[in-house]
């Protein structure tokens, strides 16, 4: 379901302390009758694992179908000038790691209005 304005986080070497304190706060909120700002985020450990996601073939399929709308697989592929079945399992990983949706009747969309790429880099250490 697509939501207004809706920005997907994805963010490397955040501290899972970091991610509980959003929780916890958007539940406090919640308790309180407040409205919280919605936040839809992906962590991922290392930068590796992030690019063996989102691959520069994935990204150009998050673009073709934010310009393009919903659509099937196979007119994606089309678009794209990719072997279906390469497309296919791209549209599987990108949905698994919520970049990407399928709709009631089979079409795959994106659902972001923007994709946020945050790197935490590690603590210098003293010298």
């Amino acid at each position: 379901m697509k939501v207004s304005n809706a920005v997907l986080h994805l963010t490397v070497g955040e501290p899972i302390a970091a991610s509980f304190a959003r929780a916890t706060s958007a539940m406090k909120s919640a308790r309180q009758g407040k409205s919280a700002q919605p936040y839809f985020g992906v962590g991922f450990d290392d930068v590796g694992e992030l690019f063996s996601v989102f691959t520069p073939k994935r990204w150009e399929l998050i673009g073709a179908l934010r310009e393009g709308g919903a659509m099937t697989v196979a007119e994606l592929a089309r678009q794209l000038k990719r072997d279906y079945k390469n497309v296919h399992n791209d549209c599987e990983r990108l949905i698994k790691w919520m970049a990407i949706e399928k709709d009631e009747n089979g079409l795959v969309f994106a659902p972001y209005d923007e994709i946020v790429v945050d790197m935490k880099l590690p603590d210098r250490r003293a010298v």
